[in-house]
C-alpha cells in the first residue's frame, strides 16, 4: 500500500527543534516517532531529568533507553514516577509484584506477548497512559518491537474520512483476547474480562491532538452503524495505520528499555527468534478514560 500521490506524500513532517534538552541526549529514530535518550541512569534520575524524560515522551511517543540495570523495585519506582500503576487483567506477574508483568517466549511457549498489532489493554474502561518494557535477555538476532504513531495516521486521512470518523465510538473487548491466553503459564481463566466503548478518534489530554484509537487486539466493532460497514471501515483503518510510514523499529539489546504513549501508539512485538529466549518485565501506568 502506498500513500504517495502526484501532489506529493500525504504525510509531510518537519521535526521542530524546540527547547534543548539540558540533562539528556535525544537521537530521534525517524521524524515522526521514536527517539533514544542517553545521559541518564533510570535507577537513579535527577528531577531535572524526569522532567526532561517526560517531556521526551510528549514530543517523541515512545522512547528507548540503553544500557540500564534496574531492581524490579527501581523498575516499579520509575514507573510510579508517571502516575499510579495498572493491573493487567489476565497476565502472569512476578511473585509478589502483581504490578510487574512477566514478559517471556522461549522454546516452550505457544505464544509470545505482542505478536498483533494493538493498544495495551484498551479493552479497560480506562487503558493505560504508558508501558515501560525492560528486557533483561534477548536473542542475539530478531525479536524487534515496531512502533506507529496514531497521531500520523489520523493526520494522513482525507478531510471526509475524519468528519465520517467524528463521534463514532467503538467497543473494545478482552474476552475473546485474554481467555486461555496464559493457560500454559498456570494462569486460571477469570469469569470475564473487561470491555469498554471508546471514540474511534481521541484526544491526548496533554498534547491536544487527535490519535486513531482502533485496534486490532481488542476492537471487535464500530457502533451505531451496520455490521458490514464497521467491518469495511475497521479493515480500512487496520490497513491504513499499519503502513510503515508511521513506524519506527526497535532492536532489543539486554538491558534495554522501551517506554511507549498508549493514547497515541500502537505497537507490535517479532516473534521470529524461536527457539531463543526472550525475557523481561512491563510496568504500566494508569490512565484516563479516553475522549
Amino acid at each position: 500500500m502506498s500513500l504517495s500521490a502526484l501532489s506529493g506524500p500525504r504525510i509531510k513532517s518537519i521535526a521542530e527543534a524546540g527547547l534543548p534538552y539540558e540533562t539528556i541526549t535525544i537521537r530521534r529514530e525517524t521524524p515522526l516517532i521514536g527517539a533514544e535518550i542517553g545521559g541518564v541512569d533510570l535507577a537513579r534520575p535527577s528531577n531535572r531529568q524526569m522532567d526532561e524524560i517526560h517531556r521526551a515522551l510528549a514530543e517523541h511517543l515512545v522512547i528507548f533507553f540503553r544500557d540500564q540495570h534496574l531492581t524490579q523495585e527501581q523498575h516499579l519506582e520509575f514507573g510510579r514516577s508517571f502516575g499510579e500503576l495498572h493491573l493487567h487483567p489476565a497476565a502472569p506477574h512476578e511473585p509478589g509484584h502483581p504490578a510487574l508483568m512477566v514478559i517471556k517466549a522461549d522454546e516452550n511457549s505457544v505464544r509470545a506477548n505482542g505478536e498483533g498489532w494493538h493498544s495495551d489493554v484498551s479493552c479497560d474502561e480506562e487503558p493505560p497512559m504508558g508501558s515501560i518494557l525492560y528486557i533483561k535477555e534477548c536473542p542475539p538476532e530478531g525479536g524487534d518491537t515496531l512502533f506507529a504513531s496514531m497521531y500520523a495516521a489520523y493526520d494522513a486521512l482525507s478531510d471526509r474520512m475524519k468528519a465520517y470518523l467524528e463521534g463514532l465510538t467503538a467497543l473494545h473487548s478482552g474476552e475473546h483476547v485474554y481467555r486461555g491466553m496464559f493457560a500454559k503459564e498456570g494462569v486460571a481463566d477469570k469469569p470475564s474480562y473487561p470491555k469498554a466503548v471508546h471514540p474511534v478518534v481521541r484526544t491526548h489530554p496533554v498534547t491536544g491532538k487527535k490519535a486513531l484509537y482502533v485496534n486490532r487486539g481488542f476492537t471487535t466493532r464500530i457502533l451505531g452503524i451496520p455490521v458490514d460497514e464497521s467491518e469495511g471501515i475497521l479493515r480500512y483503518l487496520y490497513e491504513h495505520m499499519e503502513n510503515p510510514l508511521f513506524q519506527c523499529r526497535f532492536r532489543w539489546r539486554p538491558n534495554s528499555v522501551a517506554f511507549w504513549d498508549n493514547r497515541c501508539v500502537q505497537h507490535r512485538a517479532m516473534w521470529d527468534y524461536w527457539p531463543q529466549r526472550r525475557y523481561g518485565n512491563r510496568v504500566t501506568v494508569k490512565g484516563e478514560r479516553p475522549v
